[in-house]
């Protein structure tokens, strides 16, 4: 389905307000209710969300749409080697770009004895960042969304543009199987969208459960990230690598050196 303004609005009013009615996008978009009805329609044939009564909600995925207080105890020692591993790719004096996310904020907690300027918008990042003296820390702002403890929305794109990356470390809810990478809400992929814009090397955390995951909102392709550090799995770095995607891979071992040290 060709990209639609109207469908684009219809979906970053559903990442803020998880549900609206026919009423309220007839005034809010200035068109007929049959013009919004059919448009929900064709949402919903895309999966994109669940038409109710009167109206429309987001089309979440339980597995994948859970609260971040959840996400923060599943797989930590996976997400520590990937945090551990990415860390070792940056150079002291860099400016970098940590998105909001479990492995994120652990990949966080790896930089505070560095010399780094950190941009997040991520309120775990900056927590475990903001007495490291080292870092030079801004938090980009915006609207605050509690499910992920991440600022959304046009201040943060805003402030975004302002920047320029050496590299931006995303996260990511899904990978499908042709590299395509998403998110739970649009919003939240709006964020990291601008933040790979601004950014001269890309890297995504991702373990590998994540592979052939499709969440919400997609935000990029297999051409828009130049590494991908992810935990041990042939298959799933195989099938990657075949897309042109580029892997590193963060071994236990790497972690128990870490810890020695």
């Amino acid at each position: 389905m060709p990209r639609n303004p109207r469908h684009d609005a219809i979906l970053a009013i559903l990442g803020v307000r998880r549900s609206v009615s026919v009423g309220e996008l007839t005034e809010r978009l200035s068109v007929s209710e049959v013009t919004v009805r059919k448009d929900l329609s064709l949402l919903e044939d895309g999966g994109h969300l669940v038409r109710t009564r009167g109206g429309a909600s987001m089309a979440e995925d339980p597995t994948v749409l859970r609260p971040v207080q959840i996400r923060r105890r599943e797989s930590i020692s996976i997400k520590r080697r990937i945090a551990i591993r990415a860390a070792a790719l940056i150079r002291d004096g860099e400016t970098v770009f940590v998105d909001s996310g479990t492995t994120c904020a652990l990949f966080a907690e790896q930089l505070r004895d560095r010399d780094l300027c950190v941009v997040t918008n991520s309120i775990d990042v900056v927590t475990v960042l903001r007495d490291a003296e080292g870092i030079q820390l801004y938090a980009i702002g915006g609207s605050y969304r509690r499910e992920a403890g991440s600022f959304i929305g046009p201040t943060a794109i805003e402030n975004l543009a302002r920047f320029h990356f050496d590299s931006a470390y995303i996260g990511t809810a899904g990978i499908s199987e042709a590299g395509v990478l998403s998110s739970q809400n649009v919003n939240e992929a709006e964020v990291k969208r601008a933040a790979i814009a601004a950014a001269r090397r890309r890297v995504l955390l991702c373990d590998a459960s994540k592979f052939g995951v499709r969440a919400f909102s997609t935000f990029a392709g297999p051409d828009d990230i130049e590494l991908i550090v992810m935990d041990e799995n042939p298959t799933v770095h195989q099938a990657l690598r075949t897309l042109g995607m580029e892997t590193i891979v963060a071994t236990a071992a790497q972690k128990e050196q870490k810890e020695k040290k």
